[in-house]
Formats: C-alpha cells, sequence, structure tokens
C-alpha cells in the first residue's frame, strides 16, 4: 500500500524518496541545457560547479559506475574520451586544458574531467578542490588509457594516499608560489591571466 498525505482535504502520494546528490550525472546527461558534445558512445556535459574557466566532464552512455570498472573491452571507449578531448582542446585552443579522472569519485557515473589550468572560478573554494586536480590524486588521462590497454584493470589508491594528496601544502600550478591560503592563491592566479 502507497503512503499518502492530506493536503487541503485531498489525499496526495508522499514525496518521493530524494536520489542522493552523487547520482546527478545522469540527469545532467538528459539535459539539452548542459550537453557541450555527443556522439554514439559517450555525452559530454559543462561541469555544474566548474573550477576553471573551461571545465568538462566526458561520461559513457553505458552504465560504468567508476575508472575501477574498466576492463579492456572498455579500451575503445576510453579512446573515444582521448578523441573528444583532442576536440575540446581544438575548440579552446588559446587555453591549456588538462584531462584526467578522480583517484576516488565523488560521483556515482565514470567521468573525465577536461579543466582550463588557469583554475579561475567562484566554486574554487577550498583546498580539497584545489588538491583534486593539482596533486596525483587527479590520474591524467594518458596514463589511465595506458594501463587499461596494458593491465585491463586501474588500481585504486589506498585511504592513506588519499588523505595524503588531500592534505598536501597549496602550490601553483604553474609557478612555485606557495600561498598561505585559498583567497591568496587566487588572487595570485589572477597573475598568470595577465601572462
Amino acid at each position: 500500500m502507497s503512503k499518502q498525505g492530506v493536503q487541503n482535504g485531498k489525499e496526495t502520494a508522499t514525496d518521493k524518496p530524494k536520489k542522493h546528490w552523487s547520482l546527478g550525472l545522469l540527469k545532467s546527461m538528459k539535459d539539452p541545457k548542459s550537453i557541450y558534445k555527443e556522439t554514439k558512445k559517450v555525452v559530454v556535459i559543462k561541469d555544474k560547479y566548474p573550477k576553471a574557466k573551461v571545465h568538462y566532464l566526458v561520461l559513457p552512455r553505458d552504465e560504468i559506475s567508476s575508472i575501477y570498472k574498466l576492463n579492456k573491452d572498455h579500451v575503445d571507449l576510453l579512446e573515444e574520451f582521448g578523441k573528444i578531448f583532442e576536440e575540446i582542446q581544438t575548440d579552446h585552443s588559446n587555453l591549456m586544458l588538462c584531462s584526467g579522472f578522480h583517484a576516488v569519485p565523488s560521483m556515482q557515473r565514470l567521468h573525465m574531467h577536461i579543466i582550463s589550468k588557469d583554475m579561475i572560478s567562484s566554486c574554487l573554494k577550498t583546498k580539497i578542490h584545489w588538491n583534486s586536480f593539482t596533486t596525483k590524486f587527479f590520474l591524467p588521462y594518458r596514463d589511465v588509457f595506458k594501463k587499461l590497454k596494458e593491465d585491463g584493470y586501474i588500481d585504486k589508491i589506498s585511504p592513506e594516499a588519499h588523505k595524503k594528496f588531500m592534505s598536501t601544502p597549496l602550490k601553483c600550478n604553474q609557478c612555485d608560489f606557495e600561498p598561505k591560503n585559498m583567497p591568496q592563491l587566487k588572487q595570485h592566479l589572477l597573475t598568470h591571466c595577465d601572462e
């Protein structure tokens, strides 16, 4: 029997359980306003909370939860990710882009980040945001592709390594500057935009 509520004298179905935020990529993949590019195998969406001037997510149409579910059958899919990255780099030839995967993804669907090196964004707020793209926590696409092609799987990082990467002291990704805090880093990053 479904639960019912009463509102203004009328029976109503109670609220449906809300889906966890980590499942939100699927909804964005279906939203025409979010889609930047698509092929038969992949959909590229704009990151809802971009951490740089350019920030896209490349997702497979097939349901794959993370890089740790990939095997040799997925080499062609990852090759497609690489081609998409090259196309997007051409689209944004005025910026230097990076592509890669978070070692411990927060969202429950395989996705590759394509992000510009400037890291200029109002959504870049915390040390964890910064370190998730500027330490070895960010697994470069070419390394993941090579590992998958050669070994057929991707190694998980240990909880200790995860903790270490997230607590790494702040350091500019474009020079040797070591800021004391995020506001100082963000101010410093603007100096690289003038170069």
